[in-house]
């Protein structure tokens, strides 16, 4: 399908973006130590089998990632799901599939954006949390207006420095491995302490694919890559498979230095989040917490970037189809950057984010609800690759299109069933609101190309 041509008034996206470029995005939005967060929680739900988690959790969303590998060839336009449920299910699911990923890509930018404001004033402190929340906003929000490829200029600059703070973290974990052993026998991130509970290990990875949620946002730049689709669909795979290897790595040796057992923190559930920074106070001393607090905060501002630009680009999208207000599809001639809806975004990450900086519960009332959104979108995907390829009657589909996105389904549908009940309601409620905009636009005229 070509990509297809824009209302007069609307302007084009421009095809700036290299392979390189695509790919730090992706990583940028997963953010290279996001099991730092993550860890203690992983490791008591699998009873220290975290590397074990990862590796599982890498092959469940790769059936996502093949979904998005296959639609953004089919359709190689911005809007990531929301394109491809429209073209594959139609009209009203696609405008469900993006009302779903609005969600995660308005709410997750801000939870980064939180993360950030809260490490510089623990840096800080003489600072309030919300203000250096409200910085990041302002900052990140100037650099997607300049040009999407200003953006990635200096999202690669900090994707470069979270590597070289997570290189810094493998070579002093290795020098402790080296000089004292480990904790626990070599294998037990593989097998867990006390033998391998399979049921243990799925209830960690339920936890683990959220870490993954943002390479998706690759497929939102479809318009804006020089090479076109297969770079995208390539991009895809890619950011996957180096973040799943960056997570396997980082659980490994963490789950061989930690000085807390898996029982332990799953006894103190208080004590898991700060589990990752206690094994690095253990092994290599505080020098090496600072720095990787430090990493986090300018890394979660920037991931928080790349999600804020992948929201600019799905409100552009569906803004061009008529499906939200004709002027968020206004491109600027100069930078190529759809500048009405980027600051459509940023204000609502900026009102959550700063709202939630200054409540003692913030943190959690939006953690709690971020994935529901981007897992209902990703299981749109995949029935949209599914009907994409059985429409025509005539033609066998091969069973990578329909046997994978199945799979990929399954996946969705069971950490759906497992999220936290707030993220259930907030999706219900959420989708209840689309449903009802998508009933009163009723016959209104879309783009058909």
């Amino acid at each position: 399908m070509a990509t297809p041509p824009p209302f007069a008034d609307e302007g084009t996206l421009h095809r700036t973006l290299t392979f390189r470029d695509l790919v730090v995005y992706g990583l940028l939005f997963i953010a290279p130590m996001a099991p730092v967060g993550v860890f203690g929680t992983l490791s008591a739900k699998s009873h220290g089998a975290v590397a074990l988690v990862y590796v599982v959790a890498t092959v469940a969303m790769a059936f996502t990632a093949h979904s998005y590998a296959v639609m953004v060839r089919v359709a190689p336009q911005a809007g990531s799901v929301y394109t491809y449920a429209r073209v594959g299910l139609g009209e009203g699911p696609g405008f469900i599939a993006g009302w779903m990923a609005m969600l995660d890509y308005l709410l997750i930018p801000a939870v980064a954006y939180l993360f950030s404001g809260i490490a510089m004033h623990a840096l800080v402190p003489s600072v309030p949390a919300w203000v250096w929340t409200a910085a990041a906003v302002v900052v990140t929000t100037g650099l997607n207006l300049w040009g999407v490829r200003a953006a990635a200029t200096a999202g690669f600059v900090v994707l470069a420095m979270e590597l070289a703070v997570l290189g810094v973290f493998v070579v002093t974990a290795g020098i402790a491995l080296a000089q004292d052993g480990p904790r626990r026998g070599w294998l037990t991130p593989f097998t867990g302490e006390g033998g391998f509970d399979a049921g243990a290990v799925l209830s960690a990875v339920s936890v683990a694919v959220l870490s993954y949620l943002g390479f998706d946002a690759i497929a939102s730049f479809a318009e804006e890559a020089a090479g076109g689709s297969p770079k995208v669909a390539r991009a895809v795979v890619t950011c996957l498979v180096v973040a799943g290897a960056l997570f396997v790595l980082q659980g490994y040796l963490a789950a061989l230095l930690a000085p807390v057992s898996p029982a332990e923190l799953a006894a103190r559930p208080a004590g898991q989040g700060a589990a990752f920074y206690a094994t690095v106070d253990a092994a290599t001393g505080l020098w090496l917490h600072h720095l990787v607090a430090a990493s986090k905060a300018v890394g979660a501002a920037f991931a928080a970037l790349a999600g804020q630009a992948a929201a600019g680009r799905l409100l552009f999208a569906m803004a061009r189809d008529r499906r939200l207000p004709g002027r968020l599809a206004k491109v600027d001639p100069g930078s190529g950057v759809p500048r009405l809806a980027v600051l459509g975004a940023a204000s609502v990450t900026l009102f959550a984010a700063v709202w939630a900086a200054q409540r003692a519960d913030g943190l959690d009332r939006l953690v709690s609800v971020v994935d529901v959104g981007a897992l209902v979108a990703f299981g749109l995907l995949h029935v949209s690759v599914v009907g994409w390829f059985t429409r025509d009657a005539g033609r066998v589909p091969a069973a990578r299109h329909v046997v994978v996105p199945l799979l990929g389904l399954a996946v969705v549908l069971a950490v759906i069933v497992t999220a936290a009940t707030a993220a259930q309601v907030v999706g219900a409620v959420w989708l209840g609101v689309g449903l009802v905009v998508l009933a009163g636009q009723g016959g209104r005229r879309v783009r058909t190309g």
